[in-house]
């Protein structure tokens, strides 16, 4: 069996010299097996600032609210975004409780700091003037920067909390980590009167977290601090190390069904046909004898039946589809009876994908594109909101029913954020997708992001409207940054001189080879496809030299060479 994370927490936090302890600390670790291996483990401390009459309300709130939420959030969601969402939902919350008093003292507002430790990996959120410190190998780091703002001689402010104001700025930080390192959670009221020296003799003194959290608190107020004190020592006593056997083990175990065909019965449907067949997979069209409806069924390939990375990815197909409720995402459909095979079952739709439709009929009018391309925008959305990517769109995965209907398929290579952060012995391949829509970056082994999908989506509308690829084949050729650097956008009025220019223009951003340069957001695209973008009009309107300065130079330059060398011939003297 694999060895699961463990932790030991010692806290304590003491009033100190003040009538008032406006602290607040918290540390949860789940019980349940799953929610450990999808979460992690989290420990948090923080410091209400004394000048505000609610402290005490942000430090227990802000604790509280992140030891909840943030193991309430989507499994898919990335450590990162989780507890990046739940914190601006509490600074939010907080920033109102203050404003309902229109009084600076009466706002609600603390320091923060968090340790989220999932798998092997620590991930750091703090914003204020508490610290986190990594204790390892009898060495001390601090990992954290106080963000205080000094004024003069000896006056100083915090520069950044929970609770005073909308704009948050949260640091974050990942690391991995090793079993026998500690993390030291201190408010000011430690680090200002225990120095880092003498904290590493405390922490090597008293090996036991409880003991020397109590110590180290002790310490600070015997040395003259005149604030409450809190300190936490969370020391990681295991890491989980899952071994390759018992991973494959878990993978198989539902063997693969036997090979289908018309009439026969799996665990309750009745195979009426097939539909499609790939190296990969098989989708059948088949009847649940209980409801009578038609689904299909989606069996793995006897090809990969020793392979943990294709197991793996085809077990999470299902893991995604149970997830994602979208009326532009085939439905996966959960199944009550059991189930004695490896397959999944999804939906049946009636119709033809987008790739079947541009055989058929071509290239697509600018009307229906402007029809279909809010639902694709519609399906990628519900992924990006569960921190996932898609990581294959192409026509052949967007099925259009016969009432017009977009829905995107074929889950096989999405990204899952939450699942990413888990360490396995699987070696994951980054590059699944089909390379004539693969944005750039990863051949580059740069991590996807939603522009990625971005990037697929805008190749898709170029096909849609052209029945070419932006960049042709070159695309999917490249293997380098060199040959991407001699890739150049051909503009879609080659193919369709009638298309407006700021139409052209706004599918060149999309697939721009550069992530930063494309639309932030799909409704930035969405939009400028339905409407011009002023600034591309204002760019139409523009002399060459200034709309392709380069493009411009280069003619110029050829259209000399050529003048000159016809001047040549006819100067020189002819036999």
């Amino acid at each position: 069996m694999a060895t699961p994370l463990s932790a030991s927490c010692g806290q304590h936090s003491l009033a100190g010299l003040k009538p008032e302890n406006q602290d607040a600390l918290g540390f949860y670790a789940p019980d349940n097996p799953l929610l450990l291996d999808a979460k992690g483990l989290a420990c948090a401390l923080a410091d209400g600032i004394s000048s505000s009459e609610l402290a005490s309300l942000a430090s227990q709130s802000a604790i509280s609210s992140f030891l909840s939420d943030y193991f309430s959030t989507p499994d898919s969601w990335s450590v990162k975004q989780s507890g990046a969402k739940v914190l601006t939902a509490i600074n939010i919350w907080l920033c109102g409780q203050g404003n309902q008093f229109l009084n600076e003292s009466r706002a609600a507002a603390t320091t923060f700091s968090a340790v989220v430790i999932k798998s092997t990996t620590a991930h750091l959120f703090h914003v204020g003037d508490t610290r986190i410190y990594l204790w390892r190998g009898g060495d001390l780091e601090l990992l954290t920067q106080d963000h205080r703002l000094r004024l003069g001689h000896d006056r100083e402010y915090l520069s950044r909390a929970l609770g005073v104001g909308y704009g948050l700025e949260i640091d974050y930080k990942s690391l991995p980590v090793e079993s026998g390192d500690s993390f030291v959670l201190v408010t000011d009221g430690v680090h200002e009167h225990v120095p880092d020296q003498q904290l590493k003799t405390l922490l090597r003194q008293y090996p036991d977290p409880d003991r020397c959290a109590r110590h180290i608190c002790e310490v600070a107020l015997e040395q003259g601090s005149d604030d409450n004190i809190s300190c936490q020592v969370l020391r990681i006593d295991q890491l989980p190390r899952p071994e390759v056997e018992e991973v494959y083990a878990r993978l198989t175990t539902l063997p693969f069904p036997p090979e289908l065909e018309q009439g026969m019965v799996l665990d309750g449907y009745r195979i009426i046909r097939e539909l499609h067949a790939s190296s990969t997979s098989q989708l059948y069209l088949a009847v649940d004898t209980d409801s009578g409806n038609k689904v299909v069924l989606k069996t793995p390939s006897v090809n990969f039946e020793d392979d943990p990375a294709y197991l793996e990815r085809f077990q999470l197909e299902e893991w995604v589809g149970r997830r994602i409720n979208s009326p532009h995402v085939v439905r996966t459909i959960e199944q009550q009876r059991p189930r004695r095979f490896l397959y999944y079952v999804l939906e049946y739709i009636e119709g033809r994908t987008l790739e079947q439709k541009l055989d058929d009929e071509g290239p697509l009018s600018l009307d229906e594109v402007r029809r279909l391309l809010p639902q694709m925008i519609a399906g990628l959305r519900a992924f990006h909101r569960l921190d996932m990517l898609h990581q294959d769109l192409k026509p052949g995965n967007i099925l259009l029913t016969d009432e017009g209907l977009v829905k995107i398929i074929d889950f096989g290579s999405a990204r899952i954020a939450g699942i990413a952060d888990i360490a396995t012995p699987i070696a994951r391949n980054t590059l699944l997708g089909t390379k004539q829509y693969t944005a750039p970056e990863y051949l580059l082994g740069v991590p996807g992001s939603p522009q990625s999908d971005q990037f697929a989506l805008g190749c898709i509308v170029y096909q849609m409207l052209s029945g070419q690829l932006p960049y042709g084949e070159a695309l999917a050729a490249a293997t380098g940054k060199g040959h991407l650097n001699r890739l150049r956008y051909t503009s879609l009025r080659n193919y369709q001189p009638q298309l407006p220019h700021w139409v052209d223009r706004a599918i060149a951003r999309a697939v721009s080879l550069q992530p930063g340069q494309r639309y932030q957001a799909l409704s930035e695209f969405e939009a400028d496809i339905r409407k011009p973008n002023p600034a591309y009009l204002q760019e139409q309107q523009l002399p060459l030299v200034e709309r392709h300065p380069l493009a411009f130079w280069r003619t110029l330059s050829l259209l000399l060479l050529l003048g000159n060398v016809l001047l040549l011939a006819l100067l020189l003297p002819r036999n």
